[in-house]
């Protein structure tokens, strides 16, 4: 593990109070003494904060995918955490009703960022890899050096957002034709600018395709559609789920999840006599929504588009 990238944890405070909540506040006297779920280890900013609230009889159970997150939760050595090398997607394999609290930070840590071997950004020239868990599955490299147009097509466009996608990808397959594959962050930086004709002021041209391949390879949005779908099984009654998301696209199905699950849903085909047992039990109770402070934003930049949304499992 190389220790040369740092990683400022976001909404830091924020979220871990929010994790707590009033049931089992980690500033009381014997602090927190139930099972708290740390989804994405990182570089442990959270999870070292979790465990100074938990009482003895606390338990911090922490997941990640990359072996370099994994290799960083191996130098805490408080018996009461525990680190599992999976995505945050398996978080169903836990007990049903057994957690008191779920934090699923959804942002790629600085590390990743900023290390060029990883292939995640377009400022630093690097093998084109982008995965999270870099001892399987398909690199971005590999899957653009066989996709077809219309895939890159849908992917750049439905994940980055991109009205270019259609140019990039034809771009991208000419290139693949003319001069072998895309393999580095450079070159595909580079096909990219070419392609696109216009872009908002201060961003790179690459910026939305980037984000697009690293979402995709990864399967963010599903891993995320079915870690919420477990947290309701796996949170106890009055158990907090608290999630950051770093773009529209995440912030959407974690606000949509909650907001489908804290109302009450009635069934209007049923005859009138019969809404009373059609109607869907509410299983969460939305609590708010956090945005990183002034002074977060200008010490820590990559925190501005930072959004905490914060629920809790009812008795139903």
């Amino acid at each position: 593990m190389d220790t040369s990238w740092q990683h400022t944890t976001v909404l830091l405070n924020e979220a871990v109070q929010a994790l707590f909540g009033n049931g089992e506040a980690a500033n009381e006297s014997q602090g927190a003494s139930g099972t708290y779920v740390d989804a994405t280890f990182g570089r442990g900013g959270h999870s070292r904060l979790i465990l100074s609230g938990l009482s003895p009889q606390g338990r911090l159970i922490a997941f990640d995918k990359d072996p370099d997150a994994i290799a960083a939760a191996q130098t805490i050595t408080d018996t009461r955490f525990s680190i599992r090398h999976q995505g945050f997607k398996d978080l169903g394999e836990l007990p049903e009703a057994s957690v008191a609290g779920v934090l699923l930070d959804l942002g790629i840590s600085s590390p990743q960022i900023d290390n060029p071997e990883r292939g995640f950004s377009f400022r630093f020239n690097g093998p084109l890899d982008m995965r999270m868990d870099t001892t399987r599955g398909e690199s971005v490299a590999q899957w653009l050096a066989h996709a077809e147009i219309q895939q890159m097509t849908e992917v750049i466009r439905d994940y980055g957002e991109e009205r270019f996608a259609a140019s990039i990808a034809k771009a991208i397959a000419a290139r693949r034709q003319e001069r072998g594959p895309v393999t580095t962050t450079t070159e595909l930086a580079e096909l990219v600018a070419g392609a696109v004709k216009t872009r908002e002021s201060g961003q790179n041209p690459a910026t939305r395709t980037f984000q697009a391949l690293r979402i995709f390879i990864n399967a963010e949005l599903e891993e995320l559609q079915q870690a919420l779908d477990a947290s309701l099984r796996v949170l106890q009654p009055g158990g907090r789920l608290v999630a950051i998301s770093f773009h529209s696209l995440e912030d959407r199905i974690v606000k949509q999840f909650i907001a489908r699950h804290s109302r009450e849903e009635v069934d209007k085909r049923q005859p009138s006599w019969m809404l009373g047992s059609a109607q869907q039990q509410l299983k969460l109770q939305a609590l708010g929504r956090i945005k990183p402070s002034a002074q977060e934003v200008a010490a820590n930049p990559r925190s501005r588009s930072a959004t905490l949304r914060v629920a809790q499992r009812t008795a139903a």
